[in-house]
């Protein structure tokens, strides 16, 4: 099995929509993924996600699923270096979230005091039991770490989905913790990460990242990426530095 696990195109956050830029990466991304062969696709419910499948699903003349657990993991949690309003988990200093190893681990990142504060463990299981649900309907049953290949087969999923839940996705699949990827992957507005099933073993499946975070489309087409979803590369070069 294939998945494919898209962020949504450049975002106009204010109107839940795409910019221009992001519209154009959309009809990009489209021509990439309509003429493939997918078993079936899912998208999250925000406006952002839904206007980026929307271009692939006319040129394929297929219909999306709507989950709700694919929208934004922006579950709030109060940054270790601020006072006041909340950030969502991947929003934090780097000096502050290595400081913490239990953060680097599968097991234990949930065990930070601010993780517990916020419910983020819980939320991060209410997704991934879904995500692992869906899988064994195509076959692919989770069994501790690994998947048992109930039904095993060739068949590509798609996902469109945002920066903080793909992370949690792949983070599941890979069995790694969230924030090794919320904080150390910068996937580009409409990005696509691609996993296929590694089995090696009769029945046992494990998935493996073939891609994360490809934007070849976007320079077949001749466009930059976005910068959304980064940081400043040099302190004061005037991109985000918060």
């Amino acid at each position: 099995m294939k998945l494919l696990i898209i962020r949504h195109a450049d975002p106009d956050y204010e109107h839940d929509n795409l910019t221009e830029t992001g519209k154009r990466e959309a009809a990009c991304l489209a021509e990439r993924i309509a003429p493939m062969e997918i078993r079936d696709y899912f998208v999250s419910p925000l406006g952002r996600a839904r206007a980026t499948a929307a271009p692939t699903l006319e040129r394929a003349g297929r219909t999306a699923r709507v989950c709700d657990w694919l929208r934004e993991f922006d579950i709030p949690v109060m940054r270790p270096d601020l006072e006041g309003p909340s950030r969502v988990t991947w929003d934090w200093l780097p000096q502050d979230w290595l400081a913490d190893p239990r953060l680097l681990s599968y097991d234990r990142w949930r065990e930070n005091e601010i993780m517990q504060a916020g419910g983020v463990g819980a939320a991060y299981d209410r997704v991934t039991e879904r995500f692992d649900a869906l899988l064994a309907r195509y076959g692919y049953v989770r069994d501790g770490l690994l998947y048992r290949a109930a039904e095993p087969n060739e068949d590509t999923l798609v996902f469109f989905c945002h920066l903080g839940s793909g992370c949690v996705l792949m983070s599941h699949l890979m069995n790694c913790s969230p924030m090794v990827l919320w904080q150390g992957t910068a996937l580009a507005p409409s990005s696509v990460s691609v996993f296929v099933t590694e089995e090696r073993r009769p029945g046992r499946a494990a998935f493996r990242a073939s891609s994360i975070g490809d934007v070849s489309h976007l320079y077949k087409a001749g466009l930059k990426p976005s910068f959304a979803g980064r940081f400043c590369e040099i302190y004061g070069n005037g991109d985000r530095v918060d």
